[in-house]
């Protein structure tokens, strides 16, 4: 690993830590910085998982007493979460380099779109929520998430978590929301709590299957270790709007540059 290599692992992880305390898509910084500093793009998105997987294990529990009030919601849902991180993570080391590399542009462009709508979603979310209130004033808010329909749709979002992660949270508030959770506090704290299921088993699962780059990934996690605690002095000089946009531009580049670089 070069000079070079480090810098710009640094940088990724640090840039990366800084966006997911604030306003999210921190992967569209940290995976292509192990890309560029010449890990294979299997190791490249594992080591990801495990430099930014303790900011996950912080924000689920920064949401424990949303989550002490869902104890009854916690468990089906968890095991869902566990079940399709593993198997995402297994698709991954199964899908090897070269299949991986060719859905990389594809992966990035689908991330960056729904990163980008993500406002959106949450406001056709909110917009049924009151919908579904006004209909029916009288009944007390229910959730559903027990339920198969909700079970598989976790399941499914977590397969996606486990294999590539980007955009997993926007994914996940979604299901979750439309399983019939109302109150914003419980869906983000559950999304907490199943991403950092969902990236506590895929680690594990990378680390046996031996697909890490420890001086990549250790380097990169105190980075972002470092960018998330700064994350919310920088926010101060930097509106969200504006990260957003960056975040998107960034995306948008990165995308572009896997479609034209991929062969095929």
């Amino acid at each position: 690993m070069t000079a070079v290599d480090i810098v710009l692992i640094v940088l990724g992880g640090f840039a990366a830590g800084a966006a997911n305390s604030v306003a999210g898509g921190g992967s569209f910084f940290s995976f292509p910085a192990m890309l560029a500093a010449g890990v294979p793009p299997v190791v490249a998105n594992a080591s990801n998982s495990v430099a930014l997987w303790p900011g996950s294990l912080a924000a689920a529990w920064g949401y424990r007493a949303e989550l002490v009030r869902m104890r009854a919601h916690l468990l089906g849902l968890s095991v869902a979460a566990l079940a399709g991180g593993m198997a995402g993570g297994l698709l991954l080391l199964a899908a090897g380099d070269a299949q991986f590399a060719q859905l990389i542009p594809w992966l990035l462009a689908f991330a960056t779109g729904l990163f980008a709508a993500s406002p959106q979603i949450a406001a056709w979310l909110k917009s049924r929520r009151e919908r579904r209130a006004a209909a029916d004033a009288t009944a007390a808010p229910t959730a559903h998430s027990n339920s198969v329909a909700g079970w598989l749709a976790q399941c499914l979002v977590s397969v996606y978590g486990g294999f590539f992660g980007a955009g997993m949270g926007i994914l996940m508030m979604a299901s979750l929301s439309i399983a019939g959770h109302e109150d914003l506090h419980e869906v983000n704290a559950l999304k907490n709590l199943l991403s950092s299921v969902v990236y506590s088993i895929t680690v594990a699962t990378f680390i046996t299957a031996g697909a890490i780059s420890w001086p990549h990934t250790l380097i990169m996690l105190v980075a972002a270790s470092a960018g998330g605690y700064l994350g919310v002095r920088l926010a101060r000089r930097l509106q969200g709007p504006w990260l957003r946009r960056v975040v998107i531009a960034v995306g948008a580049a990165l995308t572009a540059y896997y479609f034209f670089k991929t062969p095929g």
